[in-house]
């Protein structure tokens, strides 16, 4: 997310229609069937995801009509049981569902308002032995635009078309999932667009099919695993710009259909951007990355491989320089912080937002455009206020908010004082390749620093940081103060 983006948070809303459970399932012989968990406890969102199984990878095929945005979509969940289950719940929000098959039988299922959002049971003909695995089939529809019982990641632009803004809890608008962080696979998209009109999604375009009512059938694989709250999906009137980095890496960008030579100039700059941290974490851990420019989007959020930025965001300051590189480099640092590893819950965000306001902090200080010094001093100064509010970085009451953006930064400021430049360079840059592909937490972080390092010290350091109520001092800056 950007400095200045919310998480979208499920809420209240309209009360969601019910299906009848049809039938229960089957209890073998000998077997003790448990249902999934409805959640699986993150500290911020206690009924996001579902307990139970592992999801291995999604299939998603959607098809989507622009200007009456209705849609019908078919996902299938490859997915292993990770205890006996009777019956197992999907996030799902504003779908009405059509059919859902387990192992190629039908399914019953149910759908059911919960604490934050709609409930999808599913109660599969034949109990579901731990350690086995098994796939979902659920075909659905709705319309882009309909009510949800939360909020939604639908983005709509002036073309009739939409792109997705999930983060952190509405991948659930656009398909049934298991919609939490915890929670990463490795996905396949179809997406049909008709005439006039691109389809985009995470990975690597692997080819089209024209159909005959005109439209084109665009596939999509995304081989490095993902959570939900990353999908990125659109059909848009946009133009494709394709390039590659300084090491061959493929770019494919989307701007705006015939605004090609404005914003082709801005995209052209990720290749530098793209060198200049890999510099500093190694080798960009995935196979393909662009940046999608919507009119219909208003802020920027760290899609997998496909950065999502608002048209808005690209004026030059009013000195003329063009600052908003310091945002399409903090997005760009999430494909290494938030994206490849991952936080196993939304308390553990700091993880992702404090590097990227750090490094594009740094980035901007190196170009002359401010000052990174100045920029922490100020967040010292009202830090412990937001502490007291809205918890320290490492244990936020919620998300979104300074404690977890300029909070998180601080933190890694202030070990980088702590420790000397050339040990704090080893802690960031190994710790997203020692990482790579997994989901982490702050007590991964400090053992991580600690081993690194070799200092014992920097463990009492960074729970201070972290989890203290008021702001450590701040090494080599004896005259800072937190504000009454």
């Amino acid at each position: 997310m950007s400095t200045s983006r919310r998480a979208l948070l499920k809420g209240a809303g309209v009360a969601a229609f019910t299906v009848p459970l049809f039938a229960t399932a089957a209890h073998a012989k000998g077997f003790d069937p448990r249902p999934g968990a409805d959640g699986v406890g993150d500290p911020l969102f206690p009924t996001l995801g579902n307990g139970g199984y592992q999801v291995t990878h999604y299939d998603l095929t959607f098809d989507f009509t622009p200007v009456t945005y209705d849609f019908t979509g078919v996902v299938t969940l490859s997915a292993k049981a990770t205890q006996d289950l009777s019956s197992f719940n999907l996030d799902t929000d504003g779908h009405t569902i059509d059919a859902i098959a387990v192992n190629g039988r039908g399914a019953a299922f149910a759908l059911s308002v919960g604490q934050s959002g709609q409930e999808l049971t599913v109660t599969p003909s034949q109990p579901l032995h731990k350690g086995a695995p098994f796939t979902v089939t659920v075909r659905y529809r709705g319309n882009g635009k309909a009510p949800r019982v939360g909020l939604t990641g639908w983005r709509f632009g002036t073309d009739g078309g939409f792109a997705s803004a999930v983060q952190s809890s509405r991948a659930d608008t656009f398909l049934p999932c298991n919609d939490t962080p915890s929670d990463k696979a490795t996905w396949t998209f179809h997406i049909a667009a008709p005439e006039g009109y691109v389809a985009a999604a995470n990975g690597e375009l692997t080819g089209k099919d024209k159909r005959p009512d005109g439209s084109t059938l665009w596939h999509f694989a995304l081989r490095e695993r993902m959570p939900t709250e990353l999908l990125g999906i659109a059909v848009v009137k946009g133009a494709y710009l394709y390039g590659t980095s300084h090491t061959g890496l493929p770019l494919r960008h989307i701007v705006p259909q015939g605004q090609e030579d404005k914003y082709g100039p801005i995209v052209a700059r990720t290749p530098d951007h793209l060198a200049w941290l890999e510099a500093k974490f190694g080798r960009y851990p995935f196979s393909v990355y662009g940046v999608h420019i919507y009119d219909g989007y208003t802020d920027a959020l760290e899609n997998s491989t496909l950065t999502l930025m608002g048209t808005n965001w690209f004026k030059p300051s009013a000195d003329g320089n063009p600052t908003y590189e310091n945002t399409m480099v903090h997005e760009l640092t999430h494909q290494w912080f938030g994206d490849s590893v991952t936080p196993n819950d939304w308390q553990q965000a700091w993880l992702n937002e404090g590097p990227a306001v750090y490094y594009a902090a740094l980035y901007s200080e190196e170009r002359g455009w401010s000052l990174m010094d100045d920029k922490m001093k100020a967040t010292y100064a009202k830090l412990d206020a937001v502490r007291a509010s809205d918890g320290p970085p490492g244990l936020p009451k919620a998300l979104g908010g300074t404690n977890i953006y300029d909070g998180g930064a601080l933190v890694l400021y202030a070990l980088q004082l702590q420790v000397g430049q050339r040990k704090f360079d080893r802690i960031m840059g190994q710790w997203p390749r020692r990482f790579r592909d997994r989901t982490v937490t702050s007590e991964d972080f400090i053992r991580h620093a600690v081993a690194v390092s070799g200092e014992r010290s920097l463990d009492a350091f960074l729970r201070a940081w972290l989890f203290g109520a008021k702001n450590p001092p701040m090494p080599g800056r004896p005259d800072w103060a937190g504000a009454a």
